[in-house]
C-alpha cells in the first residue's frame, strides 16, 4: 500500500467544510501526482457513488470511493477536516476522510489491499493514532502499514491478583456458530468493513463467526463443511448474495451492509434469537430467493414489483448499448441505415455509412435480447439459477410470436412461477442432483413453451398490437395527458418505484421502436432530468433559502440533472420533501407534456443532454426541459419563501437540517 498513498496525499489541516470540497481538495492532490487525468470526470464519478449510498460510517470516519476511468492507478488520499464533515453517517459528521481513487481495471491485489484498509478501519487504535498524527509523512507510513499503531496499555494486575490461584478453568461450552456474507456495490470498503464489524462483535459476544466478504477481488466461498456447522446466516448486502442457496436451511438475518458496519451485535442478537425460535428459511430447491429475503409481513405486491424490477436492471444495460449504438448509426449513416446490407458481407473501411451501418447492425443484435433477457431475470429473481432456462425460453417465444415487451414480462412469471412450483415437490434423493441441471431446466422450459405457443402468446401478442397501435397514434391532447401522467411519475419519487415503472414503460417501447414509443422514451428523460435542475437553479436564485451544504449540493445537481440522474434532487427532498417533491412533480408534468406536444423523439434510453444529437426535434426538447426547470425552481422559491425559510440564517441553525442530510428517500437507481 506504500504505492498508493504517500506524504503528498495526506492533508492534516483539510480546508473543506462539505464532503464535496473535500473529495476536490483530496482528489486535486492526486490530479498534481499525476493519479487522476480528469478531475471533474473523477468527482462526477464519486458524487454518483455517493448518490448510491451515503459513505460515512460511525466513529467519525468518511469514506468517499469509486471506480473510475479516469484513475491511473490506485490511489488513496487522507484528509482531517478540523471541524468535521457531514458524510451521512447516524452518529454525526466524519474528521478522518479516506479518498479511495480505483481504476476502472484494478487487479485483485489492490483491491485486496484496499479491502485490508477497510478493516483496519475498525481498529480503535489505528483511528486514534490517525487523530494524533502530526507529520504527513508518518501518517502515511501509519495508513499503509509500514508502522503500526501504539497500542492500549495492559490494565495493571493488582499484588492481591497477581498472589491468587486461578480456579479450575469450567468446561468450555459449545460457542454459537454463524456464517456471514458481507457485499457492497463497490465492494472495495463497505464489503470489508462490515465483515471486521462482524469479527469483531462475534468475538465481544463469544460467537464463532466466519465470514464471506464478496467484494470487487473476487469471493473465496465458505468451506460447506462450515456452512453446515454454523447455527445461524447473516447477509449484510446491497447487491445480490452469490450462490445464496447454500445457506438455506438456517435461521437468517437478511440486512443492508451498513447494518453489519453500525449494529453488529444487535445482528448477532436477532440470529441467535431467531435459532431459539427454530425459525429457519426453505430448504434448498423449495423456496425462491425473494421469499428467503423478504421481510416480514411483506406482500405479494411487494414481490412482484422486486421480480419484474430484478428484470429491468438487468435488461437496461442491453437496452442502454443497443439504444445508443442504434441512435448513432442513424446519427451518422441517416434514417436508411436500416436498409444497409450486412457488414459481414459488405464493408468499406474508408465508407463512413458502412461504419454507421456496423453500429446500427451491432446495436440490433443487443436490443435483440431485450426481451430474452428481462423474462429471463424476472425468473430469476423468483427462482434463483434454475429459473433462468425457462425464462430465456419464454422471452424468445414472444419475440417470435412478437409478443414483445408485454410477452417477456408474461413469459418471465410463468418461468418463474413453474420452477417455484416444480420445486415445491419432493423427489427422491436418488434425483436431487440432477433436479437443477436436467428435471427443472426440461419441465420447465416444456410448459413454458406449450403456454407461451398455445395459450397466452397469442391474446398477448394482440394486446402489445394494440399498444403500440395505439402509441403510434398518439397525437394532440392524448399525447399531452400521456406526458404529464409520465412526467408526474418520474418526479414523484426521484428514482423510486414509481419513477422506475414510468422509465420501464417507456424502455419497453424500444423493442418495438415506432414514433409513439420514441416520443414516449423522450418525455420520460426530459422529465426526469427536471427536479436535480430544478433545485440547482432555486439553489442559484435564492441562495438564501438554502443551507451551505444544499447549495453545495446544488453545484453537484447540474451535472446529475443534466446526466438524467434524478436522484440528484434526492438530498434537497429528503430535507424539506412537503415544499420539494410537489414542485419537482409540478415541472415534471410541465416538461412531460411539452415534450410530446413537440413531438420530441428519442432513440437512446439514457444520456440526458449527451445525446442531444440523437434527439428528434432538439432545440423544442431543450424549452421544454427549460420550461419545467423554471417552473420547479420557481414554485419551490415560493413555497419555501411562504414557509418562512428566506433569511439563510434560519436555515443554517435548525438542527434538521444543519449537516444537509436527513432520512433518505429510497431510490433505486
Amino acid at each position: 500500500m506504500s504505492d498508493m498513498i504517500t506524504a503528498d496525499l495526506v492533508d492534516l489541516d483539510l480546508a473543506a467544510q462539505t464532503k464535496e470540497a473535500a473529495a476536490r481538495s483530496l482528489a486535486e492532490r492526486m490530479v498534481a501526482l499525476g493519479r487522476v487525468t480528469d478531475l471533474d470526470g473523477f468527482l462526477a464519478d464519486v458524487a454518483a457513488r455517493e448518490a448510491q449510498m451515503p459513505t460515512g460510517l460511525d466513529g467519525g470516519i468518511g469514506i468517499p470511493h469509486c471506480r473510475s476511468e479516469h484513475v491511473t492507478e490506485p490511489t488513496l488520499a487522507f484528509g482531517r477536516p478540523a471541524d468535521g464533515i457531514d458524510f451521512g453517517a447516524p452518529d454525526g459528521p466524519a474528521d478522518l476522510i479516506f479518498l479511495i481513487a480505483a481504476p476502472a481495471g484494478a487487479d485483485d491485489a489492490h483491491l485486496t489491499i484496499l479491502s485490508a484498509l477497510a478493516r483496519r478501519l475498525m481498529d480503535p487504535d489505528f483511528t486514534a493514532a490517525l487523530r494524533a498524527a502530526t507529520d504527513p509523512a508518518a501518517t502515511a507510513s501509519l495508513i499503509s502499514g509500514d508502522t503500526a499503531p501504539p497500542a492500549a496499555p495492559e490494565p495493571a494486575a493488582t499484588a492481591t491478583a497477581a498472589a491468587e490461584e486461578p480456579p479450575p478453568a469450567p468446561a468450555a461450552p459449545v460457542p454459537f456458530r454463524v456464517v456471514a456474507v458481507t457485499s457492497c456495490p463497490t465492494g472495495i470498503a463497505h464489503t470489508y468493513m462490515a465483515a471486521e464489524a462482524l469479527e469483531q462483535a462475534g468475538q465481544a459476544e463469544g460467537v464463532e463467526i466466519v465470514v464471506e466478504p464478496q467484494g470487487s477481488a473476487g469471493f473465496t466461498r465458505l468451506d460447506p463443511a462450515v456452512i453446515a456447522a454454523a447455527d445461524g446466516v447473516i447477509f449484510a448486502h446491497d447487491v445480490p448474495v452469490r450462490e445464496k442457496e447454500r445457506f438455506a436451511g438456517k435461521p437468517t438475518v437478511d440486512v443492508g451492509v451498513k447494518a453489519g458496519i453500525n449494529r453488529p451485535a444487535e445482528l448477532l442478537a436477532e440470529v441467535r434469537d431467531k435459532a431459539a425460535r427454530g425459525e429457519t428459511t426453505a430448504p434448498a430447491g423449495t423456496g425462491s430467493p425473494v421469499d428467503e429475503a423478504g421481510g416480514p409481513g411483506e406482500g405479494y405486491g411487494t414481490k412482484l414489483r422486486k421480480w419484474l424490477m430484478s428484470g429491468v436492471s438487468y435488461m437496461v444495460p442491453f437496452v442502454a448499448a443497443g439504444g445508443l449504438l442504434i441512435a448513432l448509426g442513424f446519427a451518422i449513416g441517416g434514417y436508411t441505415i436500416d436498409k444497409a446490407p450486412s457488414v459481414a458481407e459488405h464493408f468499406v473501411w474508408t465508407d463512413s455509412t458502412s461504419w454507421a451501418a456496423l453500429l446500427f447492425q451491432v446495436g440490433g443484435l443487443a436490443f435483440s435480447f431485450l426481451v430474452p433477457v428481462l423474462a429471463g431475470y424476472i425468473a430469476y429473481g423468483m427462482a434463483d439459477r434454475p429459473g433462468l432456462v425457462p425464462g430465456f425460453v419464454g422471452g424468445s417465444i414472444a419475440l417470435t410470436i412478437n409478443a414483445g415487451f408485454l410477452g417477456g414480462l408474461a413469459a418471465g412469471l410463468i418461468a418463474g412461477g413453474t420452477v417455484m412450483a416444480i420445486q415445491r415437490v419432493r423427489v427422491p434423493a436418488a434425483l436431487r442432483g440432477i433436479m437443477p441441471v436436467v428435471v427443472i431446466p426440461l419441465i420447465s422450459s416444456a410448459v413454458v413453451g406449450f403456454l407461451m405457443f398455445l395459450v397466452v402468446g397469442k391474446p398477448i401478442a394482440e394486446l402489445q398490437k394494440a399498444l403500440t397501435d395505439w402509441l403510434s397514434g398518439l397525437s394532440g391532447a392524448n399525447a399531452v395527458i400521456l406526458g404529464v401522467v409520465l412526467g408526474l411519475m418520474m418526479c414523484f419519487d426521484l428514482g423510486g418505484p414509481l419513477n422506475k415503472v414510468a422509465y420501464a414503460f417507456a424502455v419497453g417501447g424500444l423493442a418495438n421502436p415506432n414514433d409513439g414509443s420514441l416520443k414516449v422514451m423522450a418525455a420520460v428523460m426530459a422529465a426526469g432530468m427536471v427536479p436535480p435542475l430544478a433545485m440547482a437553479l432555486a439553489t442559484v436564485v435564492r441562495g438564501g433559502l438554502f443551507n451551505r451544504t444544499e447549495r453545495e449540493n446544488g453545484k453537484a445537481a447540474w451535472v446529475l440533472g443534466s446526466s438524467f440522474i434524478t436522484e440528484g434532487a434526492i438530498p434537497f427532498a429528503a430535507a424539506d420533501p412537503l415544499r420539494v417533491i410537489p414542485s419537482a412533480m409540478a415541472g415534471g408534468a410541465v416538461t412531460g407534456a411539452l415534450s410530446m406536444l413537440f413531438e420530441c423523439t428519442l432513440r437512446a434510453p439514457h444520456g440526458g443532454i449527451f445525446v442531444l444529437p440523437l434527439i428528434g426535434n432538439p432545440v423544442l426538447y431543450l424549452i421544454a426541459i427549460l420550461a419545467g426547470t423554471a417552473v420547479s425552481a420557481a414554485l419551490v422559491i415560493l413555497l419555501k419563501g411562504m414557509g418562512g425559510r428566506g433569511d439563510g440564517k434560519a436555515v443554517e441553525g435548525t438542527p434538521a437540517t444543519e449537516s444537509g442530510t436527513a432520512p433518505k428517500v429510497p431510490a433505486t437507481v
